[in-house]
């Protein structure tokens, strides 16, 4: 039967095992590669110092210069995105990845949800002024009073670090844009459509596949193998204890700034077992993967509401441990095909992964104290590169569901209490789609219906924009869609060697620039240095509503 992630398959096994010919007047891959990088790397000049404007075109914004509807629609970076384009790899690629190496029956799943969330859940939300959404800005991932101003959090963390229940109650509720709070339902769905559709519709195959393995039925690759020893199970085993024991000893020890107990390590640790093998065959079969970021937040804020600090650590402990144990088990899958010794590939992911954590921490402590006002919004410049948008969502996270807690927003006690029906709807959702297939076995188009993927397509919203989505989905269609159907040789040699390429000469390029220019802060000032240039765009609509820089209506 045919599967549409073959064609994926293909091209990853041509890559690792096809001898590469010099045919006549025909680029070989490393020919092709580094034309690409060079392409690349020179081209990133402009939207990464020259003409940053080329990120977010919104031309809507330049039609109407003063029209808060028309900048809401188009604005790329604070809108709807209707007509935005980005011309900026970076923009393309950032948070869901290249859109060369997804298969496109995962794209349209992904677009099919981006649609129906961004151009008809939102606009009807937001017109129908459900949860007061006129009065904050249309797409916005920041805190506000019911008047719309922003929230001042410091005047309800106590000395402690910890919720002043009474200053709380003084200043009122959190109030979030629609459509974050709508984002924080389709996570809940998304994470229940997971469990449910990898039960339906891969359930009988790791059932299958755990049997075969316990009868040990190797197939091919894993016969090849076998030349070479494999890693002890030993070796697992005592990672794991030494990672977790001194998780636990952190936690414990550093207590008043951690904030989370010893059990909570414990509990993270058996959501990112439970997690790891649902997510990884998402993953495996759309290159899109849920994440469990919601998730644990939700539940350390219930049970133990009012720390920050320890939501933040319960994330980490829980989703990132996720996060990396799906990339180890992608990096395995990869040395496998690749015919790698398993004590070669372990060894140099243990070497990646303490040489990134160093380089990460050092980098992280020399910006922090290089770099000023770093990730502070309010004395940045639109078109500073220190924003930090995922930074300052995971900083809001860990308001929302940790120092408030999830229970003074999204439960009996909050505003948002309705959005948890989502758990429901995502539970359902997946049922949905496997009676429709079991109702109409000849009808193929249904199998190609991923719930996860579709409903679970704007989780990452933000901090990624409208126009990171569009251009991703654009950028898809065009490779795994119409250059696979009418250039399919060229697709089949060139498609992931142009997608590393591209992500090759923006990094090189991206450090070079920061080098040599933004370190000396050396920055161009004209109009093609600003973006998006959509002021408008976050200004709220309901009547007698003051916001500096915005029209009261």
């Amino acid at each position: 039967m045919w599967w549409p992630g073959i064609l994926v398959q293909v091209s990853l096994f041509r890559a690792f095992h096809e001898k590469e010919v010099q045919a006549k007047g025909r680029l070989t891959r490393n020919q092709f590669f580094l034309i690409a990088f060079m392409c690349s790397f020179a081209y990133y000049v402009f939207p990464g110092y020259l003409f940053p404007m080329l990120t977010s075109l919104s031309w809507l914004c330049w039609v109407f210069p003063k029209s808060v509807l028309a900048q809401q629609l188009g604005s790329g970076l604070h809108g709807l995105g209707v007509g935005a384009f980005s011309f900026d790899w970076s923009t393309v690629s950032s948070y869901l990845g290249s859109p060369l190496a997804s298969p496109w029956f995962a794209t349209a799943n992904l677009a099919a949800g981006f649609f129906l969330i961004m151009y008809v859940i939102t606009p009807l939300a937001y017109w129908l002024d459900i949860y007061k959404a006129k009065t904050f800005p249309i797409f916005s991932d920041g805190l506000f009073t019911s008047s719309g101003q922003k929230y001042n959090i410091s005047s309800i963390i106590d000395s402690s670090f910890h919720l002043d229940v009474e200053a709380y109650e003084r200043n009122g509720p959190v109030y979030l844009s629609t459509f974050f709070a709508f984002t924080y339902g389709v996570g809940f769905a998304s994470l229940a459509a997971t469990v449910v559709h990898v039960c339906l519709f891969h359930g009988r195959d790791i059932w299958e596949l755990s049997k075969s393995a316990l009868q040990s039925k190797l197939d091919v690759h894993t016969r090849l193998m076998q030349r070479y020893k494999r890693v002890p199970d030993w070796w697992f085993i005592l990672i794991l204890s030494v990672t977790i024991a001194a998780a636990i000893f952190a936690c414990e020890y550093y207590n008043e700034e951690l904030q989370l107990p010893w059990w909570g390590v414990l509990l993270a640790c058996g959501l990112a077992f439970f997690y790891t093998l649902p997510v990884g065959i998402i993953a495996a079969t759309t290159n899109q993967r849920p994440t469990l970021n919601i998730l644990t937040e939700y539940i350390i804020g219930y049970l133990y509401p009012g720390r920050p600090v320890a939501n933040i650590c319960f994330k980490v402990y829980g989703f990132i441990s996720m996060k990396q144990a799906v990339t180890f088990l992608q990096d395995f899958k990869l040395g496998h095909y690749m015919k790698i010794p398993p004590q070669a590939m372990f060894t140099a992911q243990i070497a990646g992964t303490v040489i990134a954590a160093v380089v990460h921490l050092g980098t992280a402590w020399w910006m922090m104290n290089t770099i000023p006002n770093i990730c502070n919004t309010t004395f940045l410049p639109s078109n500073s590169p220190w924003r930090c948008p995922s930074d300052r969502v995971f900083y809001d996270a860990s308001v929302i569901w940790g120092l408030i807690g999830p229970r003074r927003i999204f439960g009996d006690l909050g505003i948002y209490s309705s959005i948890n029906w989502f758990f429901l709807a995502g539970a359902v959702a997946p049922l949905l789609v496997w009676l429709g297939q079991k109702a109409y076995p000849d009808r193929q188009w249904i199998k190609l219906i991923n719930m996860p993927v579709l409903i679970g397509a704007t989780v990452q919203m933000p901090p990624a924009t409208a126009v990171n989505y569009t251009c991703w989905i654009v950028v898809g269609f065009l490779f795994n869609n119409l250059i696979y159907r009418y250039h399919r040789a060229w697709w089949r040699r060139h498609n992931y060697v142009l997608s590393a390429a591209l992500d090759a000469g923006l990094a090189f390029m991206g450090v070079l620039l920061y080098l040599s220019l933004g370190f000396q802060d050396i920055n161009l000032d004209w109009w093609g240095s600003h973006l998006d240039m959509c002021p408008l765009a976050s200004c709220p609509t309901a009547q007698g509503i003051h916001v500096e820089g915005c029209p009261v209506f």
